[in-house]
């Protein structure tokens, strides 16, 4: 069974940088599809991008430019380098293992989430 914890989340102001690291055990890590989703308050769970084994990487349109979605085989881990961010950024963000084709992603196992807050 995989398991996926997300770390490096925190406060942050308005055109500020966090990078969130997500660390898996189980599994033969370079075969995954991995992803990270947010969901800010009130609002329904969304799709952030993802990253192929293969190392495709995909993007939801409000974050492209400012994100960058990667990955460290040797590590386990994947990472999510969020730069310019804004209020709207602010959400629990998680960590995702799932299943890839092109921009279509499904996730199947999920992390326990990290709070990212951006505000002055």
């Amino acid at each position: 069974q995989v398991q996926l914890v997300e770390s490096g989340g925190g406060l942050v102001q308005p055109g500020g940088s966090l990078r969130l690291s997500c660390a898996a055990s189980g599994g033969i890590f370079s075969t995954f599809d991995m992803g990270w989703y947010r969901q800010a308050p009130g609002k329904q769970r969304e799709w952030v991008a993802h990253i192929s084994a293969d190392e495709y990487t995909h993007y939801v349109a409000s974050v492209k430019g400012r994100f960058t979605i990667s990955r460290d085989n040797a590590q386990k881990t994947m990472y999510l380098q969020m730069n310019s961010l804004t209020p709207e950024d602010t959400a629990v963000y998680y960590c995702t293992r799932g299943y890839a084709r092109g921009n279509l992603y499904r996730p199947n196992d999920w992390g326990q989430g990290t709070q990212v807050a951006v505000s002055s």
